[in-house]
């Protein structure tokens, strides 16, 4: 199994990373209770070997980035942050990619990080209310400008991939997939991913609450001596040489757990009772 992914060509990275969502308060809004717990849970991600961190500006808004920067982990890490998606206090998640918009956020999320030059920016989530096309070339804008090194999209089709493709080079892609949760359209994202070379990022790679709908996880999770959990993690690094999966956590138990799961090394069989 390949250990690293070199994203966009030349950020060589361990493939399996930390999504940092969690470090924020209740509903993904707000501080935590325990700020220096949520550096600490990054201090310790970045002492067990995680060089690839995955945020944005909407967890908080603002705390997630904040955090990173306070726990040092732009100095040591690539952190990839994302805008495109506002946060209300009510809970909803609402597309906005309007070019003005994200041409602010990544003012906000540089100084927020306190970094010069983004790593990887990606967009969000596509928004219904504003050309998908002018959306991207405000990205591929940004790098051309020395903003961010490389771009990336979340939750798209393969069809706004091509689309994306043709305005600037796509480093990554990230959309929800996971051992319970792999439809049509995102095995077409993957293997178009696959082809060009650009890494694909799982969301939701633990498929918390889904697991049971696995056949076999169990038995195989027996086999390993590990949790069902830690299988489905594993399972997204042996299901593809691109896969760069960022489980998310605010507890350092749980962070060692995961970085545990990049240990397991599936059989073919065990792919196949998972399959």
């Amino acid at each position: 199994m390949q250990a690293t992914f070199d994203i966009g060509g030349d950020l060589t990275v361990n493939r399996l990373g930390f999504g940092a969502m969690r470090l924020c308060g209740e509903d993904i809004i707000g501080a935590p209770d325990d700020e220096e717990n949520a550096r600490e849970v990054v201090r310790r991600a970045l002492d067990l070997g995680v060089d690839f961190i995955d945020t944005a500006d909407s967890y908080g808004p603002g705390t997630s980035e904040r955090l990173l920067r306070e726990a040092g982990a732009p100095e040591e890490a690539v952190v990839a942050t994302k805008a495109g998606l506002l946060r209300e206090a009510g809970g909803d998640w609402l597309p906005h990619g309007d070019p003005d918009y994200i041409r602010n956020q990544v003012l906000v999320s540089r100084d927020r990080l306190g970094v010069d030059t983004i790593d990887l920016y990606q967009f969000h989530r596509p928004d219904p209310d504003t050309d998908f096309e002018e959306s991207v070339q405000t990205f591929a804008d940004l790098k051309d400008e020395g903003f961010v090194d490389h771009v990336g999209l979340s939750n798209v089709t393969v069809e706004q991939l091509e689309t994306a493709r043709d305005i600037v080079d796509i480093a990554t892609v990230q959309n929800r997939y996971n051992v319970a949760h792999r439809p049509d359209e995102d095995e077409r994202v993957l293997e178009a991913c696959e082809e060009y070379g650009v890494g694909f990022i799982p969301w939701y790679p633990l498929a918390a609450g889904q697991l049971d709908e696995v056949e076999g996880i169990d038995a195989v999770a027996d086999d390993h001596d590990a949790t069902p959990h830690q299988v489905a993690l594993s399972w997204t690094l042996h299901r593809s040489e691109n896969m760069l999966p960022i489980p998310g956590t605010s507890s350092v138990e749980h962070l060692e757990a995961n970085v545990a799961a990049g240990d397991i090394e599936l059989t073919d069989d065990d792919m196949a009772r998972l399959e």
